[in-house]
């Protein structure tokens, strides 16, 4: 897949971004900062959630980000891909879940329909 937007083009639209609103941006970072510090759960497990998380969201740059930052952080590639897989499986998992909301929809149709 490529960029969606070019590496030196994408440093000037942060650039932008965070000079349109300044104090939103830090809000932001420090936010961000705050949930990815070693707590209840090291940094290391968070990056790899994070991993998982923007495979399921589908986030190009959250999924370059995060892996790289989860590799820095001592994640083995067969931890990120675990963490991937698990992604893929709630995803799919959803779409089975809800597709009982579609068959009562059928029945209700076609118990409309036989009246």
């Amino acid at each position: 897949m490529p960029d969606i937007v070019s590496k030196s083009h994408t440093k000037g639209l942060a650039q932008k971004r965070r000079d349109l609103s300044p104090a939103a941006e830090a809000a932001f970072q420090s936010f961000s900062q705050a949930v990815f510090a070693d707590g209840a759960l090291p940094t290391k497990v968070k990056q790899i959630i994070a991993v998982a998380v923007a495979h399921v969201t589908q986030c190009p740059y959250c999924i370059k980000g995060h892996t790289k930052a989860a590799l820095r952080h001592g994640a083995s590639h067969e931890e990120l891909m675990e963490a991937i897989w698990v992604a893929a499986e709630m995803r799919a998992g959803g779409a089975y879940a809800h597709s009982v909301l579609a068959i009562d929809e059928m029945e209700k149709a076609t118990a409309a329909m036989n009246k």
